[in-house]
């Protein structure tokens, strides 16, 4: 499909500006943490529908009106206070004064939330990624699997003379060529705490043709920069300030545990030396980086079901008046394969690919997971 020269132009232009921040680098923390590093507000939620002048409300029965914010089920206050003054989500302790701490594993962080379960916090999760312009595109409480719809960063988009004069009539001819979707994982912890991890995927559409006129849809790596930021902007609506949350940032815990191979049960299986709550944290992150997506998870089972990631797919409709012109039908939805954790010990957790019968998968697309499971956990 071709594209108008303004929107080409726009896009040129943004992909250099792009690269020459990207040059330039982010030396220190408070860099990469800086909050016009991002805006996605400018294009994802449509404004509320109000009701028509001759049309009156119809009255609200008390019995539809939902708690206030900082209530709990039950009427209980949520929040508590710390030491240095903070009302927070989580419940401060002698080993977390704040009430929560960062763990990290390589590149990856993930939060976790002292006292509190996944259900006491996802009303604040939902309202986290709304209030920062996203369409929840996957909002499962009982799976603690929650994911934003693709949209597009436009704080990206350089703000020159140009675009604050002439651009503003045409501004949503402006396009950054890349968009952007998260997804998060809430996980029930060791000792009464929640895991909360945030993964970023990316993809940029990229001219193509003697004439630039045509593009396709690029998948382009996470950025472990932009999760950070967003953990921290989570910690601040749970409660802290953005120097306490740049600080649990700086002095993250690191989770690991060895990884070893084990071929007994005729295909290659993982042991962790770990328990099952950390083991089966780290399987879910290290699955998020991988292009396998979970769409379900049962954590009593100990079972990540998961298929191919097809994103290209999911992009097709993207662009400059995609969604008006795009008629590709769907393709069959990619086999689901069975990613089992299975604790073997207090400290010892197995993951293997199963079968639908829970006996080990020998095929060779269910050892090429194991393979990518072993390269991101170790």
């Amino acid at each position: 499909m071709k594209r108008s020269a303004i929107s080409l132009h726009a896009t040129r232009m943004a992909a250099l500006a792009l690269a020459l921040v990207t040059l330039a680098g982010c030396d220190t923390l408070n860099d990469w943490l800086a909050p016009d590093r991002v805006n996605y507000k400018a294009t994802a939620i449509a404004p509320p529908l109000n009701v028509p002048s001759d049309l009156q409300a119809a009255p609200t029965q008390q019995k539809y009106v939902s708690p206030p914010a900082n209530l709990a089920l039950g009427g209980s206050p949520t929040r508590a206070v710390t030491a240095a003054g903070n009302a927070t989500e989580g419940v401060p302790n002698a080993q977390d004064p704040l009430g929560m701490h960062i763990e990290r594993d390589g590149d990856r962080r993930w939060l976790v939330v002292d006292g509190r379960t996944p259900q006491q916090l996802w009303p604040q999760l939902q309202e986290f990624w709304q209030d920062n312009g996203f369409v929840l595109k996957t909002d499962a409480p009982t799976t603690g699997i929650m994911s934003t719809d693709w949209a597009e960063n436009r704080a990206k988009i350089p703000d020159d003379w140009f675009r604050r004069t002439i651009g503003k009539v045409v501004d949503f001819a402006y396009s950054t060529g890349t968009r952007d979707s998260f997804r998060t994982l809430v996980s029930r912890g060791p000792n009464d705490a929640t895991d909360i991890s945030i993964t970023h995927s990316q993809m940029e559409e990229m001219l193509t043709g003697q004439d630039k006129t045509s593009s396709r849809w690029v998948e382009r790596p996470r950025d472990p920069a932009l999760e950070a930021l967003f953990l921290a902007k989570l910690m601040e609506k749970f409660g802290l300030t953005d120097a306490q949350a740049k600080q649990l940032l700086t002095d993250a815990t690191p989770a690991t545990a060895p990884v070893t191979v084990d071929m007994a049960a005729g295909a290659a299986t993982l042991d962790l030396q770990e328990s099952f709550d950390r083991a089966w944290l780290r399987v879910g992150l290290a699955l998020d980086r991988t292009n396998f997506a979970v769409d379900n998870r049962d954590r009593e089972k100990g079972i990540y079901y998961v298929r191919y990631a097809d994103t290209m797919q999911e992009l097709k409709k993207e662009g400059l008046f995609g969604k008006l012109f795009y008629s590709g039908s769907s393709k069959k939805p990619a086999q689901e394969f069975l990613v089992n954790v299975r604790s073997k010990g207090d400290a010892l957790t197995q993951v293997a690919v199963v079968d639908a019968n829970g006996q080990v998968d020998t095929s060779s697309d269910a050892q090429h997971i194991v393979s990518l499971l072993h390269a991101q956990l170790n």
